[in-house]
């Protein structure tokens, strides 16, 4: 039995590595050809797929060898006694430990490269690469490789989507205690993608993901907490959960400034998405490079900040954030002298840390009244950085940079006073200049805001305030960058990956990402939920996006009660939502929705009156609105005197022929002789 596994295992090597063998000769032709990361994905798809088919052959070699051994112990037991037995299994269990650890060194060192590689590759194709490296750690059972290959296979890196196969390594990643496994099978289960739908599974396996110290399933159930979505709403657990994940994310806040992630909505319209201002279209760019490099300053800074912390769709890269810095600088601009301090402050590849020229040019800055080199300035007093702490001299730069508005230095000031640091606690204080700078959406002052809030420090304590306030800060974290994959892959067509991606994070409560995948839903273009269930799941996240404030998301709720989409035809609630987005949100389109019910009296009373008062709103709110409010009252005008006209036509046809048959059909005379008669009577009594 050991000979017929040695011979499979030996078949599988050599077939795995003709494939190999075969890949790569095929790889070297076809970049003779220019060919793009197709190479790559099958790679991965082979690897991937031996993965999976070794494993079910090597349980079944497993268990026959543990039969086989089993039967040769017993054996042992009868002809040498159990003395000898004990000496044989020692040695077989020291030799089983040497080759597990061999294994899983060379699996670590496999995953290590893929991370390396991932982390400096700029291109798609040398991302793919990173990604085989991957699969040949996973084949050698790293659980962190498998987790790697599992989500690619998930949301579509790469073009190599396949949901059954993340959900077979998911199950065995569960299996061994992956909390992200656990995580990925939850999100699967909610919305039935490539499972059975079940919340009540979902809910048990972010349970297991949040225990285990997944903070994306830690951050689903203080949303489902807060918002009380199969389970009780409780503030509290809410903010039990939204604030572990805060302090990770604030830690992160105070070592960098972190990168805001752009957040594309997909309900814009269709001319306006292909250029959308959240993401700089690539001529836009080559103009503002074209700009720059004839001498224009504020384009030169605004593309240095752009590269410095990667906005825009644009690539983090440092060494053009530093060159078009100094090109801005040399010209006088003190904005760029303060950015090439901040770099060389925080230290990068193209800036290595440095205080001193930190200094020099935050000095520069400064002296041209300029925030965030006075900012900067105060930064290197407070911490001590090339110059003795000095909180005096620290306070007195922030309080300089802050009069000009930087929010940066509201928060230090605010912290300054929060944590008595060179001057006396006062959280009034602290509360004022946190608040101001989170008006500006300084995240670091957010969650302060927030531990004043959950903690009643200087403050009334409000859980409800506190959670949406954390809930704001975790929002911030790595995840977010999902956003812009999920954004490009469904600009290039890849429907469900976009979808998969964009549905994970509305499961995390972001709002823009309940109504991406609602749109992307009703659109009926995705492949991985069925068809009769678009709608209502569509239904389901508009709701939860119109409770978080979304104007549009209540109109389509209207809607959708309105046609029936997705539940039954209920014109009562389209009014009642319509009205909500019309007196709340100033919708335009609800404020035109509502006019046409009142006018056909659908859920409501009929009310010609109102309805042209809504009509006029409308087209008041919106320049958009004047053409169909125009048509609109048209018809309504012309319907309503049509219906006039009709009405007194019938109305007095009706009083004649009821007075023919009560008084014959000379009642007009006898009416005309009672009106002379009343006359003559009045004028005598006048007389008289």
């Amino acid at each position: 039995m050991k000979l017929l596994s040695l011979l499979i295992e030996i078949l599988i090597i050599l077939g795995i590595t003709i494939k190999y063998i075969e890949a790569e000769r095929h790889n070297k032709k076809q970049k003779q050809r220019n060919v793009t990361t197709q190479i790559s994905v099958n790679k991965i798809k082979q690897f991937l797929s031996y993965i999976l088919e070794r494993r079910k052959l090597v349980k079944v070699i497993n268990k026959r060898e543990n039969l086989l051994e089993k039967k040769k112990n017993q054996h042992k037991l009868r002809i040498k006694g159990i003395r000898n037995k004990g000496i044989s299994k020692r040695n077989k269990n020291y030799l089983k430990k040497q080759s597990k650890k061999n294994f899983t060194a060379e699996g670590e060192q496999l995953f290590k490269m893929g991370i390396k590689i991932l982390q400096q590759s700029k291109g798609q194709r040398q991302k793919a690469q990173a990604y085989i490296f991957f699969a040949k750690a996973a084949d050698l059972g790293n659980l962190k490789a498998m987790e790697k290959m599992a989500d690619a296979l998930l949301f579509g890196n790469f073009g190599m989507q396949n949901i059954t196969a993340a959900i077979q390594l998911y199950e065995l990643l569960a299996k061994e205690g992956s909390y992200k496994a656990q995580n990925a099978l939850g999100f699967l289960s909610s919305y039935g993608i490539g499972m059975e739908y079940n919340q009540a599974k979902a809910l048990i396996y972010y349970t297991f993901g949040s225990a285990g110290g997944s903070m994306m399933s830690q951050m689903i159930l203080g949303y489902r907490y807060l918002s009380g979505i199969n389970v009780l709403q409780n503030c509290e657990v809410a903010l039990y959960y939204y604030k572990k994940v805060a302090d990770y994310i604030a830690d992160k806040l105070e070592k960098s400034e972190g990168i805001p992630v752009e957040k594309v909505r997909l309900t814009e319209r269709p001319e306006n998405l292909s250029s959308n201002s959240e993401i700089l279209d690539w001529d836009i760019y080559q103009y503002y490079k074209f700009l720059a490099e004839r001498g224009d300053v504020q384009i030169q800074v605004s593309l240095g900040q752009l590269h410095l912390i990667g906005r825009k769709g644009l690539d983090q890269d440092y060494y053009k954030a530093l060159y078009y810095f100094l090109k801005a600088a040399k010209a006088g601009s003190a904005n760029a002298m303060a950015f090439i301090g901040k770099m060389y402050l925080e230290g990068n590849d193209a800036a290595p840390q440095n205080n001193a020229t930190a200094f020099k040019y935050f000095s520069m800055a400064a002296n041209k009244g300029n925030a965030i080199g006075l900012h900067g300035l105060g930064l290197l007093y407070f911490y001590g950085k090339g110059v003795p702490v000095n909180y005096g001299e620290a306070l007195k730069y922030f309080q300089k940079a802050a009069e000009k508005g930087w929010p940066n230095a509201q928060f230090q000031l605010g912290f300054m006073y929060y944590s008595g640091s060179g001057v006396w606690k006062d959280y009034k204080l602290a509360f004022k200049y946190f608040y101001l700078a989170s008006q500006s959406g300084q995240p670091l002052a957010i969650y302060y805001l927030a531990e004043m809030y959950a903690t009643g420090a200087g403050v009334l304590r409000s859980c409800r305030t506190a959670v949406e306030l954390y809930k704001g800060v975790c929002e911030l974290g790595h995840w977010a960058e999902k956003f812009l994959t999920a954004y490009f892959a469904y600009k290039d067509g890849d429907i469900d990956s976009s979808l998969v991606q964009y549905a994970l994070l509305a499961e995390m409560g972001y709002e823009v990402a309940q109504s991406n995948s609602a749109f992307i839903l009703e659109s009926k273009k995705a492949k991985i939920i069925e068809k009769e269930k678009m709608y209502p799941m569509a239904l389901l996240l508009w709701n939860r996006a119109a409770i978080q404030g979304n104007a549009l998301a209540r109109v389509k709720i209207g809607d959708y009660h309105y046609y029936g989409y997705g539940t039954k035809k209920d014109y009562q609630t389209a009014v009642t939502h319509y009205n909500i987005a019309a007196h709340k949100y100033q919708s335009a389109q609800a404020m035109f929705n509502l006019a046409y019910m009142y006018e056909h009296g659908l859920g409501t009373a009929k009310d010609i009156h109102l309805a042209r008062r809504l009509y006029d709103m409308a087209a008041q709110t919106s320049p958009d609105a004047h053409i169909p409010v125009f048509f609109a009252l048209m018809k309504l005008e012309t319907m309503h005197l049509l219906q006039d006209i009709l009405l007194f036509n019938f109305t007095m046809r009706w009083k004649w022929i009821k007075l023919d048959d009560t008084l014959g059909q000379y009642w007009d005379l006898f009416a005309m002789g009672l009106i002379i008669a009343m006359l003559i009577y009045l004028l005598k009594n006048r007389y008289r």
